[in-house]
């Protein structure tokens, strides 16, 4: 009987060793596999070793997008008067003089782009103000990707055309009133001059949708994201179609594989709506 006691004693011993021996043994090199918020973190990185180009530093909350776009093959689409272009690193730097390569009667009357208003709008009515070169510089991300915390668009410059002239919001200076009684002095390209003879468009550039379509590829914001026409697939674009800030994900000629662009559209706010969808890059005049 004794022999039985000793022997159980020693079983008990033995197993109250080897449960201790395990609650202790948490291996510190293994401690990184721990899922300490319930989160499997496991395939973060997966996509991007895919070449999806997926950037989540961005994304603290889950609620913003952050997929990385790239512009770099749109950059030859960009030519006109004065106007040139470099890549400079993760950026893209416009130079232009601003000066439209289209008929208008803001030129001088000596320059051989003057032409008297053509358009169809018959409450047009010159402004006073005359075409003038300017010195713009915008520094633009290559690589845009919507923004965390979205800045609104402010008056003058928030973007730039193919031809090298400027876009404007859909607000006339100097109190953010609507275009209503401005649009009348909009010349045939659908673009005018400001008092420091700033030339710009704040709606449809009809000399470029004219030229190259109501579905191509117009300029761009300063967030680096795409200025489309007000047209998609053969369908006239609303802004019923677009969200806050004027625009949406879809895939276009130039970006088969889809990304986030804008469109302009025939009512307010024409080009932009609730300002930039990315962080804005710099822009100097």
């Amino acid at each position: 009987m004794k022999y039985l006691k000793l022997f159980l004693t020693l079983m008990l011993s033995a197993v109250f060793i080897g449960v201790t021996a395990i609650s202790c043994s948490t291996d510190k090199d293994n401690i990184s596999d721990i899922d300490i918020d319930g989160v499997d973190d496991s395939d973060d990185d997966e996509g991007d070793s895919e070449g999806d180009d997926t950037d989540d530093s961005n994304n603290e909350t889950g609620d913003t997008d952050s997929t990385v776009y790239d512009i770099n093959s749109i950059l030859s689409l960009f030519e006109g008067t004065g106007f040139s272009y470099e890549v400079s690193g993760d950026n893209v730097i416009f130079t232009t003089t601003d000066l439209p390569n289209h008929t208008s009667p803001y030129w001088d009357q000596s320059n051989a782009l003057y032409e008297a208003y053509n358009g169809t709008n018959d409450n047009f009515n010159l402004n006073p103000n005359t075409i003038e070169e300017k010195n713009i510089m915008f520094t633009i991300p290559l690589k845009p990707t919507a923004a965390a915390t979205n800045q609104e668009t402010g008056l003058g410059p928030i973007g730039i055309s193919r031809n090298g002239v400027v876009f404007f919001n859909q607000y006339a200076g100097p109190n953010n009133q609507p275009l209503t009684s401005e649009i009348n002095s909009f010349d045939q390209g659908a673009g005018h001059p400001t008092g420091t003879s700033t030339y710009h468009y704040h709606v449809e550039p009809l000399f470029l949708t004219e030229d190259f379509g109501a579905d191509a590829f117009l300029g761009l914001l300063s967030d680096g994201f795409p200025v489309y026409g007000p047209m998609e697939n053969d369908v006239v674009v609303s802004n019923d179609d677009l969200d806050d800030f004027h625009g949406h994900v879809g895939v276009t000629a130039d970006f088969p594989d889809g990304i986030y662009h804008y469109h302009i559209t025939d009512a307010d706010p024409y080009i932009n709506g609730n300002g930039y969808f990315g962080t804005p890059g710099n822009i100097s005049q």
